[in-house]
């Protein structure tokens, strides 16, 4: 099971040194990759409601431009972009982008997407809202017909390409594409398209292990191999103990989960950042935690 690490741009800064730093200390403790989340466009901090996420406050990377420059200052880490909100982009763009990135990182990256939650940053890009569910869908099947051949002629019903192709492509022909999301339908692209899905909603408990379950029947139906889709968790070193830690993450990897990522920021009903925000709070805070799980990766 690979244990990852989450980059908080926000807290950290977004100059280079910082994120040069951070990347490489990680890679340092043996964390196994990166995650970075992605948002382009934000909502004024003025305007924004209370509870609502969102605002242009906080810094945000883009993950594409982030993870080029960290694959030139280190050696083996991976990347992830957690996630791509994928919708509110050009698939063929994203393909040439996510295909470029593979070649400079020699093969750590994996694409996570998901379907998005704040209109603002659609209305930005000029992209459809509404339709982004069944959209983003098609662009991964797009992408991946990009990734695998030299010339593709698709034609789908938001997508249409004839005798085209991106260079460079991936050297394996694919660059895995991981779910984020909790709706029915996401499962259902996981089981027929997805190299992974990384669900942040459910704790350890058996609601979870069912949901995993049926996933796992869904993959099969789908003609693939459950052992071929990863599975991604996210935990807290911001909250309980080292015990309490090590408890999950035996629960996560007796589930068959493949990755777990220790992120330090990601506020939700079961989820608490880290109570500082410098540098030191964030290498200290993964340190700790890297610490306490080691033996149970």
């Amino acid at each position: 099971m690979q244990l990852g690490a989450s980059i908080a741009v926000g807290d950290l800064g977004a100059g280079p040194a910082a994120m040069r730093d951070y990347a490489q200390a990680a890679e340092g403790l043996g964390f196994d990759y990166l995650v970075a989340p992605d948002h382009v466009l934000g909502i004024d901090p003025a305007k924004i409601a209370p509870g609502q996420r969102g605002s242009n406050a906080t810094a945000y990377h883009d993950p594409f431009v982030l993870f080029g420059f960290l694959a030139g200052v280190t050696k083996k880490i991976g990347f992830a972009a957690g996630v791509l909100i994928l919708a509110q982009r050009q698939a063929a763009l994203v393909a040439k982008q996510a295909a470029s990135l593979d070649a400079l990182c020699e093969g750590r990256f994996r694409l996570g997407v998901g379907v998005g939650w704040n209109e603002v940053e659609f209305q930005g890009l000029g992209m459809d809202f509404h339709t982004r569910g069944v959209r983003s869908a098609e662009q991964v099947r797009f992408m991946q017909a990009l990734w695998a051949r030299d010339g593709i002629t698709f034609k789908g019903k938001y997508h249409a390409l004839t005798d085209g192709g991106i260079n460079p492509r991936p050297k394996s022909g694919k660059v895995p594409v991981w779910f984020g999301g909790h709706a029915e339908q996401t499962l259902t692209r996981v089981a027929k398209y997805g190299d992974g899905f990384m669900p942040n909603r459910w704790p350890p408990g058996d609601e979870v292990l069912k949901i995993f379950e049926r996933l796992r029947g869904m993959i099969k139906a789908a003609g693939r191999k459950p052992e071929d889709v990863g599975l991604e968790v996210w935990v807290s070193p911001g909250k309980g103990t080292p015990d309490d830690w090590r408890k999950e993450v035996a629960f996560w990897k007796k589930a068959g989960c493949s990755h777990v990522l220790a992120h330090t920021t990601f506020t939700s009903a079961i989820h608490e950042r880290i109570k500082g925000k410098t540098y030191d709070d964030h290498l200290k805070a993964i340190t700790q935690y890297r610490d306490a799980v080691r033996d149970l990766l």
